[in-house]
């Protein structure tokens, strides 16, 4: 009888409980709208494609933000260097001058300033050889040392007893260091002329000299501008 009692009570207990195992479970709720997906849950084509475009959108923007920072940095460096204010900078003028004699004609000149070509021009019908002197660089410049490159390419020039130096070219190369001081211009003419005389081999006389002339820069009315403004504004 005590048996039977236990048995009872045992079925009692253990029936509810397989009873609430066995019932069906609710369906979990959907994801939120624009939620991330589950870890471990496979993603879709269209998943994977939306998550490239914004990984792209955010690569791009930051781009920008550092093309921006980066325009704004160079901006301000030039105007400290090249502004108004002749003492934060210097100004460099570079001439061509041509002193070769009547054996040489010039074909070609190339100027390039720190590495960076400023000038080129070949001849066209004599419109470089025919000029003596002509201006192929004019600007402002940071303060320190610069090097100058020059490149001259002369034909020989000849008639008669002398039409073989036709065939000739006579390459020179050149280059000149210099330091521009703040507030100052600097002058320099690259001048081409025969060096050696009537006894030097002919492919020895092309030569480049430097000529250099250093002036103090005046106050241009750009620079006197922020004065006047304040003379307008106190009356």
């Amino acid at each position: 009888m005590r048996r039977y009692h236990r048995w009872t009570l045992l079925l009692a207990v253990l029936l509810p409980a397989l009873a609430a195992a066995q019932a069906p479970q609710p369906p979990a709720p959907p994801p939120a709208a624009g939620a991330p997906p589950a870890a471990g849950a496979p993603q879709t084509a269209e998943e994977q494609n939306d998550l490239k475009v914004r990984t792209l959108e955010e690569r791009v923007s930051d781009l920008k933000e550092k093309i921006f920072r980066t325009k704004a940095r160079l901006m301000n460096l030039q105007e400290m260097v090249i502004g108004g204010d002749i003492t934060t900078g210097a100004k460099a003028v570079l001439v061509h001058r041509n002193e070769m004699g009547s054996s040489f004609y010039l074909e070609s000149v190339a100027y390039a300033l720190d590495g960076a070509p400023v000038y080129s021009k070949a001849d066209q019908d004599g419109d470089l050889e025919k000029r003596e002197e002509f201006e192929v660089f004019s600007g402002r410049i940071v303060p320190g040392n610069h090097q100058l490159s020059v490149q001259l390419v002369y034909r020989g020039h000849g008639f008669g007893l002398f039409s073989y130096l036709r065939g000739y070219r006579f390459k020179v190369q050149s280059s000149y260091t210099f330091n521009a001081e703040p507030g100052k211009a600097m002058v320099i003419r690259v001048v081409g002329f025969e060096k050696g005389g009537l006894t030097a081999e002919l492919k020895d006389r092309p030569a480049v000299r430097y000529d250099v002339d250093v002036q103090r820069e005046e106050p241009t009315q750009r620079s006197a501008a922020p004065g006047a403004a304040a003379e307008g504004a106190r009356k």
